[in-house]
């Protein structure tokens, strides 16, 4: 335990758990245990997806940069979950996916695991410290299944395992209050949980839950316990493994806010079932992801995937948007509030990507000559990189860091029009601002440099300039009618998979 260490700044953040800003104090001084529940990979990751684990990398970002070691945990769901609430012969969730695309449940979690961290990796996430999988976590579960009932929190039913939770109102409301996290009150903890309507027959009160069900003839994913051949209930799997990794109380757990009730309800009831703690210190959860103002939903149509926003394959947008832009126009909102993707929007946001990284290129190429008086600019200048980090520090707000940021731009590209003199600012102030761009843009926004002026620098434009030279040659060859020597540069292109596209004006050229 660090006794000494001290932040680069103090952080307030928004707990959930009291609906309120509280300062940030971590349980061992210097270090953070971090939770976020991860996708069940039965499908494409979708863009609400994406935002939160978006936002989450920042927030690990950001702790990082404060000097905080961080052990974020976030898992993977390759357990099939019910698809269905009604009926007895519910599929699960990736059993039924295997279903339709013939495949084994294991191959469609790999197949699913795989476009998730391809998509992550587009959008410049950092990789969790630790990404544990609820297959590979199954004696956990049990286990705790195992203490829960010995606590006396939990009753069997013809091989299924269901938490009591009357039991937690009325003798566990000193360690938790059940509904603080969603704000439901009592009565509406009676509506069922999700995970297990079809057995409402088996429980003693409607808003029991499974922790472990006895599998059905249909269930393909099932394992031998104490208690049936069966498989874990929704919300065991995610107890288990951050108590494993974490410990029974750590500093924060995150998701998204659809993940309230009655996931992360039923996470505490576990919890305080199997240890009498409440696991977590501060609650994060993510808002909601709109598509033109309308909840996003793939049977009205009003659905788009990472990818379709990504190639501009979709019939929603008129362009391919790249994922550093997308990631832009996420970090313009707050985390916890609600984000509409609009066309408009996308478009501002690549124009507003765009504007920051010619910036900061421009901040790069700039030199101090020596000479300096401070100025009305110099100050306004560290003003504003003072309200950046300060802004950071409220909750992680990057719309209103990025803001400040915004206020900067004009004055560095007076300095590059000579409109503001270089003397007329301190090395010092240059120097800062270089660093804080820096920061901010890599490090703690995590964009990447998509511009060509990054590509000049690393050299993967070398291509596009070998090609323009080629396709002159062969508009030579054309303008001279000589044919053979034409057509000979497009096949052998062609067959080294380049295709050339004879435009109006101009031939232009792609990988075919």
């Amino acid at each position: 335990m660090n006794k000494t260490f001290k932040p680069k700044y103090e952080l307030t953040v928004f707990n959930t758990l009291s609906r309120k800003k509280e300062k940030f104090e971590v349980l061992n001084p210097g270090y953070v245990g971090m939770y976020v529940c991860g996708p069940t990979v039965y499908n494409e990751v979708h863009l609400g997806n994406c935002r939160t684990f978006s936002s989450f990398d920042i927030m690990y970002r950001y702790l990082l940069y404060l000097g905080y070691k961080v052990r974020y945990v976030r898992n993977i769901t390759d357990v099939g979950h019910l698809v269905g609430d009604v009926d007895a012969g519910d599929e699960g969730k990736i059993e039924k996916q295997a279903r339709l695309e013939q495949l084994e449940p294991m191959e469609i979690v790999q197949k699913y695991t795989n476009l998730f961290h391809n998509v992550m990796q587009q959008m410049n996430t950092l990789p969790p410290s630790i990404e544990p999988t609820a297959t590979g976590h199954l004696i956990e579960q049990i286990e705790m299944v195992k203490q829960i009932l010995n606590n006396g929190y939990a009753y069997e039913t013809n091989g299924s395992v269901y938490f009591d939770s009357q039991k937690l109102i009325k003798e566990g409301k000193d360690i938790y209050d059940y509904g603080a996290i969603s704000g439901k009150k009592q009565d509406d903890l009676l509506t069922e949980t999700r995970d297990d309507l079809k057995n409402q027959s088996e429980k003693k009160h409607p808003s029991d839950f499974a922790i472990w069900i006895k599998a059905g003839p249909r269930d393909i994913m099932k394992w031998p316990s104490p208690w049936s051949l069966g498989f874990p209930g929704w919300h065991l799997e995610c107890s288990a493994m951050s108590t494993k990794y974490l410990g029974k109380h750590f500093d924060i757990h995150g998701g998204g806010m659809d993940l309230q009730f009655p996931h992360h309800e039923n996470e505490v009831a576990q919890n305080v079932g199997a240890c009498g703690c409440q696991p977590v210190k501060y609650w994060l959860h993510t808002n909601m992801l709109v598509l033109n103002g309308k909840k996003m939903s793939k049977s009205t149509g009003n659905s788009i995937l990472p990818a379709e926003l990504f190639s501009g394959n979709n019939n929603i947008l008129s362009k391919a948007y790249s994922p550093m832009s997308v990631k832009f126009f996420m970090l313009q909102a707050h985390y916890a509030s609600t984000l509409n993707i609009t066309e408009k929007g996308l478009q501002a946001a690549e124009k507003g990507y765009l504007r920051l990284m010619e910036a900061y290129h421009v901040l790069v190429s700039l030199q101090h000559e020596g000479q300096e008086n401070a100025s009305g600019d110099d100050a306004q200048i560290h003003k504003m990189l003072d309200l950046a980090f300060e802004a950071m520090n409220d909750d992680f707000n990057t719309a209103a860091a990025l803001a400040k940021l915004n206020v900067i731009i004009p004055k560095i590209n007076a300095l590059k029009n000579g409109r503001l003199q270089m003397d007329q600012i301190k090395a010092s102030t240059l120097e800062r601002m270089q660093a804080v761009f820096k920061d901010f843009i890599f490090e703690i926004f995590g964009l990447l440099d998509e511009t060509k002026e990054a590509a000049q620098e690393d050299g993967s434009n070398l291509l596009d300039d070998a090609m323009q030279v080629i396709i002159e040659l062969r508009q030579a060859a054309r303008a001279q009618k000589d044919w053979a020597t034409s057509d000979l540069i497009r096949d052998k292109l062609q067959a080294a998979g380049i295709q050339i596209k004879d435009g109006k004006d101009a031939a232009t050229w792609s990988k075919s």
